[in-house]
């Protein structure tokens, strides 16, 4: 197999993975239905890895690439294929991971999105988070969101992202997706400027920094909806983390912005699906009056039973939503164990 960008990511595509990696000393490594898949036996060396990073990058990126030691990219083939691709230094070598971007984005009710959830997206402004580990599906859920609520209504939709995944082609209004990078240099700084763009809808590809949270929050303040992820594992911990980025001084006034601001959490992760590939898990925590007094009273070690107890608001837990896999036969007993073990 020729170790080529067109070769390789073609092949990942064909095989049905989500990424590829290519680590000097190892052979190309494919993910396929969450299992790592070595593709032969030949170790790459140091000079191809570096020459497929070379062409994957193009001149300019790879000298940034050699001063700042890792970036990330979009790579699209000739077939239309996309990727995500993060190249980094290892132990003095180049190395490389990327994402397969699907051709299609899949309508939220193809990748499990309950009524409930479906309801939270007609909301007008404040903060909706998509969170979970990396690798959990987020940038997917993300895009399907956009696509439902342009299929709907006619908005102006700001995206800022690292890098640019899903190209959103069709939908009512308009679309502006921002490459950091590219289209802007900082999040902070992009959302500082961004209601200058007319925007009814502002999508956050990451929300990194206190500087990002901040601007994130007032902007969900001010008439506008925000849509965000954080790489945390569940909603309890998504306030947790957004609370205690910023100083003590600033907590109790970021408790109440949060409070009145954020609409809900989708937490999610991805599962081995009974028959191949994967199925997400959810977590969903609505903001009801009961979780803003929570969070502005900091008693956040109580929402878990809120959260647990909030089945009739159309909130649930991973296991509650796990159990519901299995009763769909969508999810293994081992897997459903596994879950609730967990």
């Amino acid at each position: 197999m020729p170790l080529t960008p067109q070769s390789i990511f073609q092949k990942a595509h064909d095989a049905g993975a989500s990424d590829v990696h290519l680590v000097v000393g190892s052979p190309v490594v494919f993910r396929i239905d969450g299992v790592l898949r070595e593709q032969g036996k030949e170790k790459l060396t140091a000079g191809a890895v570096e020459s497929f990073v070379k062409s994957v990058l193009g001149a300019n990126a790879f000298q940034r690439l050699k001063t700042e030691r890792e970036i990330d990219a979009s790579y699209e083939l000739c077939t239309g294929i996309r990727l995500r691709v993060n190249c980094h230094f290892e132990r003095g070598h180049l190395g490389l991971a990327a994402r397969i971007i699907p051709n299609e984005i899949p309508t939220l009710q193809q990748i499990g999105f309950s009524e409930e959830m479906l309801k939270l997206l007609d909301l007008p402004d404040g903060l909706l988070l998509v969170t979970g580990p990396t690798g959990a599906g987020k940038s997917t859920t993300m895009a399907s969101i956009i696509k439902h609520i342009r299929s709907a209504r006619a908005v102006n939709v700001v995206t800022l992202e690292d890098p640019v995944e899903f190209i959103q082609l069709t939908g009512k209004g308009l679309i502006r997706q921002r490459e950091l990078g590219e289209d802007f240099l900082s999040f902070a700084e992009a959302l500082k400027r961004v209601l200058r763009q007319d925007p009814n809808i502002i999508m956050v590809g990451e929300m990194r920094d206190l500087e990002t949270i901040a601007a994130a929050l007032t902007l969900a303040e001010t008439g506008h909806l925000v849509i965000a992820t954080l790489h945390t594992p569940n909603a309890v911990q998504t306030v947790d983390r957004i609370i205690d980025v910023f100083p003590p001084h600033q907590q109790p006034q970021i408790r109440t912005q949060l409070s009145f601001s954020l609409r809900a959490i989708f937490a999610q992760r991805l599962l081995p699906k009974e028959g191949g590939g994967r199925i997400a898990l959810r977590e969903l925590l609505i903001n009801t009056p009961a979780v803003g007094n929570i969070i502005r009273e900091n008693r956040v070690q109580e929402m878990k039973s809120v959260l647990q107890a909030g089945w009739s608001l159309g909130m649930f837990t991973f296991e509650q939503d796990a159990k519901r896999l299995l009763k769909e036969k969508l999810i293994s007993k081992e897997t459903y164990e596994w879950v609730a073990g967990s």
